[in-house]
């Protein structure tokens, strides 16, 4: 996937320099002769051409580009064939979806088991470096911030992984004014979820003679009131948001729009141009409630893609070389056949493929955007960057030390943290206080 100069073929070739073939008929045997580096070409131009018959309505001409892309795809071939099966998968999802019955249809044995998730989360955790990093600089954001307080209340708006607290355990346990009380409150959307963290962390808390106490809240986070978090008075408050805030930032009109859109089948785009300057987003009203909350610091991590724009074409193409780039550190991990990579490739990356490519409006939960937006967004809700500590950026850069994937790289822009794929950004953690 990647040339020899670490560039990415998907993202340095030209696909204008492919010639059109929405006028061939099937089967296309020309196409099994194709070369890797040529068959990479022709998927790139297919889907491209796809997506754009999909947003003009032109169903029938989106046919015989997704028949094409079958016939070069495949979920245990290379990064490009591999990423195409999940591309074309989403754009001949978006199209069903303007035939509600056949979809619903489609769809209808599909079964969500939640262990399965939560297994698949853990294998991204242990295979990808990204989330490690987060949460290094997120404890040692909150050990800095904390120096010297005796009742410490964490927030975790995405309590998904228990190793990240059971580390702040250890770290806080190490002081040498002693450990804080210290008081977590997770929030997941399964309850499972949270009493085996909450089992977990009690059990190191007293072994490690930390006072302690697990606030677990089950629910979805547009849900979640801010004002039963539970802030006590006296509090040193920390927040933790790791690839969340992303999710609440669909317009509060957009489904009511998104349904006189899909009725008359202009699924070119929508209304997320129009979500900042509007003030309507979920996320403008969250982050005013957690600054009345007084958190002495709060640490964001989010992909850092620009995966909310307006257009389905623009979308396709930014997540596509950011999937490309996710894709290939697998492919530098784990072999090909591995069921653990299948599983990360399908259940997570082309879930979140699918949400970007083919759902509108409220439906559409992972907006990713990029650090300058956060930086303003956060900035517009009265919150000041704090520069990350050098330790901080040590601590992170040993960690990736210890991984066999060489293309992960680390750098600091502006105070934050942006980890990339060779010189693909793909997350960035900032930190942050409430200015006076």
């Amino acid at each position: 996937m990647f040339q020899d100069d670490g560039s990415s073929s998907v993202t340095s070739t030209p696909v204008n320099m492919f010639p059109s073939m929405s006028g061939m008929g099937s089967p296309y045997p020309w196409l099994k002769d194709l070369k890797s580096e040529e068959r990479g070409l022709c998927l790139i131009h297919l889907l491209l051409t796809c997506a754009k018959h999909v947003a003009s309505g032109s169903f029938e001409h989106a046919n015989i580009a997704l028949d094409q892309i079958s016939h070069l795809a495949s979920t245990e071939g290379d990064t490009m064939q591999r990423i195409a099966s999940y591309f074309a998968e989403a754009l001949a999802n978006r199209i069903l979806k303007t035939w509600p019955g056949i979809y619903k249809a489609v769809h209808s044995t599909k079964i969500a088991f939640p262990s399965e998730n939560i297994l698949v989360r853990k294998m991204f955790f242990e295979y990808f470096p990204y989330l490690k990093i987060a949460f290094v600089i997120t404890n040692q954001v909150i050990i800095e911030a904390m120096e010297g307080e005796k009742m410490v209340h964490v927030i975790d708006l995405n309590a998904g992984e228990s190793s990240q607290w059971r580390a702040l355990l250890r770290d806080l346990s190490a002081r040498p004014e002693g450990p804080p009380h210290l008081r977590i409150t997770g929030v997941h959307q399964q309850k499972e979820v949270l009493d085996q963290m909450a089992r977990v962390l009690i059990e190191d808390a007293e072994k490690l003679d930390i006072p302690f106490q697990f606030n677990p809240i089950a629910s979805k986070l547009e849900n979640v009131d801010v004002e039963k978090l539970n802030v006590k008075t006296g509090e040193a408050l920390a927040i933790s948001s790791v690839l969340r805030f992303h999710s609440l930032l669909a317009s509060d009109d957009d489904d009511e729009f998104v349904k006189k859109r899909v009725n008359k089948k202009d699924l070119s785009q929508d209304t997320s141009t129009t979500t900042i300057t509007m003030g309507s987003t979920k996320i403008e009203g969250f982050l005013n409630a957690l600054r009345g909350l007084s958190p002495k610091v709060m640490v964001v991590a989010e992909q850092d893609s620009d995966h909310n724009r307006p257009s389905l074409m623009e979308r396709l193409s930014e997540s596509l070389y950011f999937y490309a780039a996710l894709f290939d550190c697998l492919e530098s991990t784990l072999p090909r056949t591995s069921m653990e990579r299948l599983k990360v490739e399908k259940m997570l990356f082309g879930e979140e493929i699918n949400n970007i490519i083919s759902c509108e409006g409220g439906e559409r939960k992972e907006r990713h955007e990029k650090l300058e937006k956060w930086v303003q967004r956060l900035d517009g809700a009265g919150f000041g960057c704090v520069p990350l500590s050098y330790y901080a950026l040590l601590q992170s850069r040993r960690l990736l030390q210890g991984y066999t994937c060489d293309g992960c790289r680390i750098k600091e822009e502006n105070g934050c943290v942006v980890m990339c794929w060779q010189d693909r950004p793909l997350f960035s953690v900032s930190a942050w206080k409430c200015r006076r």
